[in-house]
Order: C-alpha cells, then sequence, then structure tokens
C-alpha cells in the first residue's frame, strides 16, 4: 500500500531509554511497508489553536489527544491516502502481521484486566475478583481520505473540551470518549494493535503471582498482538519500573507469539 504516512510525537527528552526501542520499532513497521514516517515533537501542540492550549495546559494528555487528530487531518489534506497514528510507547512485535485494513477507519483494541468485582461486559462476578474491559483506544488509529469520522471525531473532541468545566480526566476524549462512540457506531478495530496492563505485565515478568490476569485477557482475546501499546502510565504510577519495561521489551521481542491464543 502506498502513499501512507505514520505519525508520532512525544516531548524531547525521551524520558526513559525504553521509549527510542518503541520508536525504531514503529520506524522499522514503516519502512518495512513502504510508509512515510513523520515525528513531532512538542510542535504537535502548535497545531491547536491558543484557546484549546491555554484550557489544557495542565492537561497534556488531553491536549496530545486533539492535536493528534489535527494532524492526521493535515496529513490527508496534504494528499496522504491513508494516515496512521501510533504513541511513542507501543512496541511493534510482529511487524509482518500489523497490517492496515481495506477500511476508512480503525482504532486498536483495549483489553484490560484488572482487580475489581464484576466484569461490565458480561454483568458477571469476575473469576479471581478480576474484571476485564473490552474497549477500544487511541494509541493506534487509522484514518484513509474521504472518511467522516475524522473530522466528525476531531470537532466533537475539541467541542467537548471547550464545554468541559472543573477537572478534565486524561482519557476525556480518548479511550473513554471512544468508547461512547464505539458503543453507539460499532467503529472498525485492528485487533492486531493492542493494550498492555499492569496485571498482565507482572504476571509476565513474575513481579505479581499469577492471578489469572494472563488467562483473562486470553480468553477475551480474538487475534494475537502484532503490537503493543505498553503504557508508559505504568511507570509514571510506579506500578512498574523502566527496568521491568525494559525486561518486558525484551520478552515480548523474544517470544512475539507469547500473547497467542
Amino acid at each position: 500500500m502506498a502513499n501512507v504516512q505514520v505519525i508520532q510525537s512525544h516531548r524531547e527528552p525521551l524520558p526513559a531509554s525504553w521509549y527510542r526501542i518503541c520508536i525504531d520499532s514503529v520506524r522499522d513497521w514503516s519502512a518495512l511497508h513502504g510508509y512515510d514516517y513523520r515525528w513531532f515533537d512538542d510542535e504537535l501542540f502548535q497545531l491547536l489553536p491558543r484557546e484549546l492550549q491555554r484550557k489544557t495546559t495542565d492537561r497534556q494528555v488531553v491536549a496530545a489527544d486533539l492535536a493528534r487528530l489535527r494532524a492526521l487531518r493535515q496529513s490527508l489534506e496534504q494528499g496522504y491516502e491513508r494516515v496512521v497514528w501510533i504513541d511513542a510507547d507501543t512496541l511493534v512485535i510482529a511487524p509482518d502481521r500489523l497490517l492496515l485494513r481495506d477500511v476508512d477507519h480503525g482504532f486498536g483494541r483495549e483489553i484490560w484486566v484488572q482487580e475489581g468485582g464484576r466484569d461490565t461486559s458480561s454483568g458477571n462476578q469476575s473469576a479471581g475478583r478480576l474484571r476485564v474491559y473490552d474497549k477500544i483506544h487511541n494509541a493506534f488509529m487509522m484514518f484513509s481520505r474521504g472518511n467522516r469520522l475524522l473530522d466528525f471525531y476531531s470537532y466533537a473532541a475539541e467541542r467537548l473540551v471547550r464545554r468541559h468545566r472543573g477537572d478534565m480526566v486524561p482519557q476525556l476524549v480518548g479511550p473513554k470518549f471512544l468508547a461512547t462512540l464505539h458503543n453507539l457506531l460499532d467503529l472498525h478495530v485492528i485487533e492486531e494493535a493492542g493494550v498492555m496492563c499492569p496485571l498482565v505485565a507482572g504476571e509476565l515478568l513474575g513481579i505479581k503471582a499469577d492471578q489469572g490476569a494472563l488467562a483473562r485477557y486470553l480468553e477475551r482475546s480474538n487475534v494475537a498482538p502484532a503490537a503493543l501499546n505498553l503504557c508508559g502510565s505504568m511507570v509514571r504510577s510506579e506500578q512498574l519500573s523502566d527496568h521491568d519495561m525494559e525486561r518486558l521489551i525484551s520478552l515480548l521481542q523474544q517470544r512475539p507469539d507469547l500473547l497467542a491464543l
């Protein structure tokens, strides 16, 4: 597939060396498939009007969620047939299996396992007191020229932020908003673009005792992920260390089939 641009962004310097491994994996994937690649640092936020920049000064995650949509629209307007956004903490582990389907949009799959009472998707008590959320995420997004969703998503997200009062949760216009849209519109999902959650990562690394999180993840997963958003927030919240992330990356690179069904 020709005339595709892949976009990534992060404030520099990068917070840890493992980010560079993730970014290089996306660059290599782009080169493998003949896609153009573009990197933004803080210039990404300059795509937002000053009103939105001011309102999201203390919520850089929300600002980034808005700005990436403008960057994607800009690339389509510049003539690309298809554009892809991939978060800088996403690791491509099976580049030959990460393929862009012939649809006009697509979002990554988020299967999130955490301690809790009920599995919200089924309403049943969860085995081992684990709760499983099955959603979509914006760490991996794809839009084709002529799609109607990107303009709508960008407009609705910006309007939501402009109208918002009080504290602003980081996921306001990202996964939280997308979950609502997905429930209403049944958006296209790129199943191979997954997310790593702390409980599953902990089991894989032997940090946490086997609580069944990996088993619950595999029960819900339709396909083995070819790319995983490693959620740098796990380090910021001190659930994992940068060293743990390096170990996790090494494990996934050595065994890309680790999360196969």
